[in-house]
């Protein structure tokens, strides 16, 4: 027979997974929903000490009153996968498979506070971490209202009734169990391992096997045989919004089913393939962290300037770095090759925590573009790419006289819900009303990811509500990333009309 531990994340106790343990129940599993102490019913154990290694304590506990005979699966909800992968490590020969709801991967060393979805929540804690003392270990208030939980996850599917017993019965977080290090042997590595992804909070499947396809060094350890995935069109809690299909799920990944992800391309990424358009040979000039491609003939006067900005986060460590990617370059060297300057910028955009970093790097980028006697500082173009299309928000919402165009290829306009940007600066979504009559070309492809093309589509919504002067440009067989992964007449026709739009618009 399998048995379930079933541990909840922050706030919350065992009476969070009722529906859910009661359809696993009824197909003959054993179900353990644990409630971590000063969580729940036992709120009132919590005390100055309670930190993660109670939380592990108490998971622990929970494991050596199964029966040895069970198959056991631990489960670990949000903040619930820390204390799971601390007792699992401890208990490896007595866990089968960890399946991970809608949860980060923590690493050994690392506290449960960079999970943390809300930045400025993880800033404020981390500066009671720095004090310690009383004030490190307190208690975290838990959220008081709808607006608070959506700080810590999508509430989508959740009903008001269920977030309103969510709130009644919501305890604060002991701040020890966010600032307490995480320790892990290779133990832990020896269990096979399930995720159950909620869409609805921001990743997806295709999402993340596009993140491993770029060789983050972190998530190649998902194309481990052992390891498969669960999506549910939800968001953060599934237990109270999806209990049937959360069920399903874990019922499926204790008999070892889902998805497998697949390695990144032995030979070459698909981010490194050659560009699908003849581009001639414009040397390139190197300063800093921007290349330029200047044409060269530039007797009469200075020229107009795109820049070029990547997307991501890429991870610090990828090499060649995204200016040297054939995407970039070529499209720098059309632009010149059209008589204006190309440039591309490498930004530092390696973390979701970093687009505060990227946005100076681009500022700093514009600068010194328009600062160039070559270039016109009066006619430059903005050109976002993915997730670098996030960093357009400070300029459409303020666009300078200079600024006459922005163009989108692929982009991400508003941020997951997972990614705790909450009132962001980086909401081109929000900042489109104020943009004007800027002209905006935004490239759409018609196989993108779920969760980026829903944020397209609110933006063009909120386009046609407030009459932004946005042109889109559809490649209804492109993926994300087609003008490598898709090179054929399709592609090379939206990357022409893209090119030619901008130009237009710095000519006029």
């Amino acid at each position: 027979m399998t048995a379930f531990i079933l541990v909840s994340g922050a706030f919350t106790g065992g009476y969070v997974w009722e529906e859910t343990a009661a359809r696993l129940t009824a197909v003959g599993a054993e179900t353990h929903a644990v409630t971590l102490t000063g969580l729940g019913e036992r709120r009132a154990a919590a005390g100055p000490g309670t930190d993660l290694e109670t939380h592990i304590g108490d998971v622990v506990a929970a494991i050596d009153a199964v029966g040895a005979d069970r198959d056991l699966v631990l489960v670990g909800h949000d903040y619930g996968i820390h204390p799971v992968l601390g007792a699992a490590d401890r208990r490896a020969e007595r866990v089968r498979r960890i399946v991970y709801v809608d949860a980060g991967m923590p690493m050994d060393g690392v506290p449960a506070l960079a999970a943390v979805p809300d930045q400025e929540l993880r800033e404020e804690l981390t500066r009671l971490a720095e004090q310690g003392g009383e004030a490190a270990a307190g208690l975290l208030p838990a959220p008081a209202d709808a607006a608070g939980w959506q700080r810590w996850g999508s509430t989508a599917g959740v009903t008001d009734q269920a977030l309103e017993r969510l709130t009644r019965l919501a305890a604060p977080q002991p701040l020890g169990t966010l600032l307490q290090p995480l320790h892990l042997t290779e133990a832990v590595a020896t269990v096979p391992t399930s995720a159950v992804l909620c869409s609805g909070n921001g990743a997806g499947i295709e999402l993340v096997q596009s993140f491993v396809n770029l060789g983050h060094p972190a998530l190649q350890a998902l194309v481990d045989p052992r390891v498969s995935f669960f999506e549910l069109a939800t968001g953060h809690w599934p237990m109270l919004s999806s209990p049937a299909e959360l069920a399903g799920a874990l019922l499926a990944a204790a008999a070892g089913e889902g998805h497998r992800l697949t390695p990144a391309d032995g030979e070459l990424p698909t981010y490194l393939r050659p560009f699908p358009l003849e581009v001639p040979d414009v040397p390139r000039e190197r300063t800093g962290n921007v290349d330029l491609y200047v044409p060269e003939a530039t007797g009469d006067g200075p020229l107009p300037a795109v820049l070029f900005v990547h997307g991501g986060p890429v991870p610090a460590d990828a090499r060649p770095t995204p200016r040297d990617w054939p995407v970039f370059t070529g499209y720098a060297r059309l632009a010149a090759d059209e008589g204006v300057v190309g440039a591309v910028l490498d930004h530092g955009l390696h973390d979701i925590a970093d687009y505060p970093l990227a946005a100076r790097d681009v500022a700093a980028a514009v600068d010194s573009l328009r600062a160039d006697p070559r270039v016109d500082a009066d006619r430059i173009a903005l050109w976002y790419f993915s997730g670098g299309s996030l960093l357009c928000a400070q300029w459409l919402g303020a666009p300078p006289a200079w600024l006459r165009c922005v163009a989108a290829t692929y982009p991400v306009m508003a941020p997951m819900p997972n990614w705790g940007f909450g009132g962001s600066r980086f909401r081109p979504v929000d900042a489109l009303p104020e943009a004007g009559n800027l002209p905006i070309v935004l490239t759409r492809v018609g196989l993108e990811v779920a969760e980026i093309a829903t944020t397209v589509e609110e933006f063009l919504a909120v386009a046609k509500d407030c009459g932004a002067n946005v042109e889109v440009i559809d490649l209804p067989d492109g993926h994300h990333g087609f003008e490598t992964r898709d090179p054929g007449d399709g592609s090379r026709e939206a990357i022409r009309r893209a090119l030619g739009s901008v130009l237009a618009h710095l000519r006029a």
